[in-house]
């Protein structure tokens, strides 16, 4: 009799801890420009599944995959959503916490905006206008050295510009889509000059190359405005001299709001991103926890479905809200990827 109670209490205790170790609803954090699409696959499976809708944090690309590398536990995000390829740094961190099973899923191309009210008329920048008007320094006259930024107005740095107050409403830290618009403005135009590699040189121990290169102003021109990109959509209705830097998706909702700038003469659109003309257009990413796929039911089929031709593909409901479809070959392996749980090896993320 005694020997049936134990095993009774035996069998109790198991399925409790196998209750505490397993849930239905999926975490997710991460990109607050991947957060819509995420969202839309999210109720869409919570509509057609059995199981919940999963949670989704816009928590910007970086504090995601902090959250999503601190460990395996179970009350960990199961996936991050990302505007950038995850960092060499943030996968080695992983494995020192014990995510080392990693799969990264591509869903397609995306453009960071720079927009403005559409009460105002609109403007061209060149790429090297716009950094020059958000870096924390800038060459000086004769070339020769680095001096905080001085520009206040537009037609500071060229009289062919709006002789308009230069302010910039634009993402924080966290977020990928600051990361991007560092790598693809800033470093973009300034490795290419000379103050900025001799400045390297001459100080290769305390990498002065990288924070000559992406450091944005501090002095009030730039400002920080959260994750929500549709704060930076309001702001720029109520002070039309501003200019805010966001996903493209986000000036599609709200064209009759917003217009964009062009860059180099060219405008965002799903052609000039899809093509890569468009100069600051990049791919859009998430990334799944494989070690939670035996805990989480759930995660398998909600990641099928991201993938799906459904959701992604050319005519895909995520289409309607901004996506800009990968080409067919790039999109077939993307989700040859996540059908698989291929593995993540540090030599993926090398640029």
């Amino acid at each position: 009799m005694n020997l049936k109670k134990s095993y009774i209490a035996l069998i109790a205790s198991t399925l409790l801890v196998s209750s505490l170790s397993a849930r239905d609803q999926i975490k997710i954090v991460g990109s607050s420009t991947v957060y819509p699409f995420s969202s839309s696959v999210a109720e869409e499976f919570g509509a057609t599944t059995k199981f919940p809708t999963p949670v989704v944090e816009s928590t910007g690309t970086g504090g995601g995959i902090k959250l999503f590398c601190a460990g395996v536990d179970i009350n960990s995000p199961d996936i991050v959503n990302a505007s950038r390829k995850m960092k060499e740094k943030e996968f080695e961190t992983c494995k020192e916490n014990g995510v080392t099973d990693i799969t990264e899923a591509i869903i397609g191309f995306d453009g960071i905006a720079i927009a403005q009210s559409s009460k105002v008329k609109s403007f061209n920048v060149t790429k090297e206008q716009l950094a020059l008007a958000v870096a924390k320094e800038v060459p000086s006259k004769d070339g020769k050295s680095l001096i905080d930024n001085p520009y206040k107005k537009w037609s500071d740095i060229d009289s062919s510009l709006p002789s308009r107050e230069i302010i910039v409403y634009g993402p924080p830290k966290s977020s990928g889509t600051r990361d991007s618009f560092e790598e693809l403005v800033l470093q973009n135009v300034f490795e290419k000059k000379a103050v900025y590699t001799d400045l390297f040189k001459k100080d290769e121990v305390s990498n002065k190359k990288y924070k000559a290169y992406s450091e944005l102003r501090t002095d009030g021109v730039y400002v920080e405005s959260g994750e929500n990109d549709n704060l930076i959509v309001q702001k720029l209705t109520k002070n039309e001299s501003a200019i805010g830097i966001f996903g493209y998706s986000f000036l599609e909702e709200n064209k009759d709001k917003v217009v964009a700038l062009s860059i180099d003469e060219i405008l965002p659109t799903v052609e000039t991103i899809s093509s890569a003309k468009y100069p600051v257009a990049r791919s859009m990413y998430f990334y799944i926890k494989n070690e939670h796929l035996k805990d989480v039911p759930a995660l398998s089929q909600y990641t099928k479905l991201f993938v799906s031709e459904k959701m992604i593909g050319k005519d895909g409901i995520l289409t309607e809200i901004g996506l800009i479809p990968l080409t067919d070959e790039v999109r077939a392996k993307a989700r040859e990827k996540v059908l698989n749980s291929e593995k993540l090896k540090v030599e993926d993320l090398k640029h």
